[in-house]
């Protein structure tokens, strides 16, 4: 049987005081509506619509073509919002599954067992539920004493039993498609609001005849909305433990989970090592039997397998198998590292490929640059890659050497086994296998270091008269 989702994310979100759209708040690393959505998406639901108000052509752009969107240009109530999808899926036949943008934790092992329940007992509606340590300001779910849901009662409407019950409702549910918006016709808005409530559609259809059932989280977190900036940081920490549990649970090492950040996006091979202060970010891939941290901050970058990466940043980078990368080496966008390299300390690269076996140990440089096999690029060297207007190519060949304290002006190129004398300043190609010096020859003047010494002296005494 088809199976549709409704996410509802038409809600302001005033209470986030944000100039960014609630739902479009990220929980690590991804808003809101995305989990959301990665969660329909993993329960099969065939077609999805998001409802839109408040910030919708923000929201659209994020969505891209992930959904279908309607406007509910008023809000008028989780009753309306669905209301508003009616044209385009009020013909359809099958189950309907109804989420929030605002409920990032909500899994789709979940959202799977919700159906299954929906689908064996066939009910008309089930509302996912949840046990709360602290259910106060939300809605009560009360059974019969066979267990079936008699009813939902708000809050203020709770008797003192009522309001001891601690299962509530996520306001999360699967209807039968037509009942569901056959029943929003029947739906009032004579209420202290004057708004449209989905939860009315319950009772709608109970008073009908029509079976309602209930199927309870395992974990009360799934049904969390984000309301406000603590809310945010709540479902922040609770996505970054089930995230790093996720990864220990498939063979990562994680040191210290405190104190290591995961975006939701990243993948880690076995028996990969995270020490503290990791933070993986964005499309992160890390490969087998890697040593990151600690203090690595990594975007966006494709990491093979056996590789070390200590103290260091990098975005949107490759590195290659068994490379190295620290203490604090900076890999900006377009770094391409191929395997046994080597990137020491405080070595910055950007938009430069470095091929298999090459090496930057310290203190250098290397941009905008084609770097081939076995280079040795020493201390202090700097690609000269920008004039102010223009940034310019560096090519270095396989096997050559560039001494410590080079600069290379570009566009220049390196012929492969070019040797170049530390200290040179290269402004013209270097052929294949040609030493390269560029510097001044060196002078030495006996006794002439105490001459200076002695005018240096003088010049202190007379400033001091002065």
């Amino acid at each position: 049987m088809k199976v549709m989702a409704i996410v509802l994310a038409a809600g302001q979100g005033k209470r986030m005081k944000s100039k960014l759209y609630k739902v479009l708040h990220s929980v690590c690393g991804k808003p809101m509506v995305g989990h959301v959505l990665q969660t329909v998406k993993e329960a099969s639901c065939e077609r999805t619509v998001v409802v839109v108000g408040h910030g919708a052509e923000a929201v659209q752009s994020y969505i891209g073509n992930g959904a279908e969107f309607i406007l509910q240009e008023q809000q008028l109530g989780t009753g309306h919002a669905v209301q508003q999808v009616e044209p385009l899926l009020g013909d359809e036949t099958g189950t309907t599954v109804i989420l929030y943008g605002d409920t990032p934790l909500v899994t789709a092992d979940t959202i799977g067992a919700l159906l299954n329940l929906h689908r064996a007992e066939k009910l008309a509606a089930t509302v996912l539920t949840a046990v709360v340590p602290n259910p106060q300001g939300l809605g009560r779910i009360i059974r019969d004493e066979a267990g079936q849901v008699l009813r939902i009662v708000e809050q203020k409407d709770c008797t003192a039993t009522e309001a001891a019950i601690s299962e509530i409702n996520t306001g999360m549910y699967c209807f039968d498609n037509q009942k569901l918006f056959q029943a929003l016709k029947k739906v009032t808005n004579h209420n202290a609001q004057g708004e449209y409530y989905l939860t009315d559609v319950m009772e709608i259809l109970k008073q009908s005849g029509e079976s309602i059932g209930a199927y309870c989280a395992s974990d009360f977190a799934e049904g969390i909305g984000v309301n406000d900036r603590v809310g945010l940081a709540e479902a922040e920490q609770l996505m970054r433990a089930r995230i790093v549990r996720k990864h220990q649970i498939n063979g990562v090492t994680v040191i210290d989970p405190a104190a290591t950040y995961i975006e939701a996006d990243v993948v880690i091979g076995s028996d990969t090592i995270l020490y503290p202060g990791t933070v993986l970010r964005g499309h992160t891939v890390i490969g087998e039997d890697c040593i990151i941290g600690p203090q690595a901050d990594i975007a966006d970058t494709i990491i093979g397998n056996g590789v070390t990466v200590k103290q260091s940043v990098t975005a949107e980078s490759i590195i290659g198998d068994e490379s190295a990368v620290g203490p604090y080496a900076n890999l900006r966008p377009g770094s391409k590292l191929g395997v046994g390299c080597k990137v020491g300390d405080f070595v910055e690269l950007k938009n430069a490929e470095l091929g298999d076996g090459s090496k930057v140990s310290h203190l250098s440089y290397v941009g905008d640059a084609k770097v081939g096999k076995d280079v040795n690029i020493g201390c202090g060297a700097i690609t000269v890659n920008y004039d102010g207007y223009n940034k310019s190519l560096t090519e270095i060949g396989d096997h050559a050497f560039v001494g410590s304290n080079v600069n290379l002006i570009a566009p220049i190129k390196i012929g492969e086994g070019a040797y170049v004398v530390a200290g040179s300043t290269i402004t013209h190609d270097v052929a294949a296998n040609e030493l390269a010096i560029a510097r001044e020859r060196q002078v030495n003047k006996p006794g002439y270091a105490e001459k200076l010494r002695s005018r240096a002296k003088a010049k202190k005494e007379r400033q001091k008269k002065e």
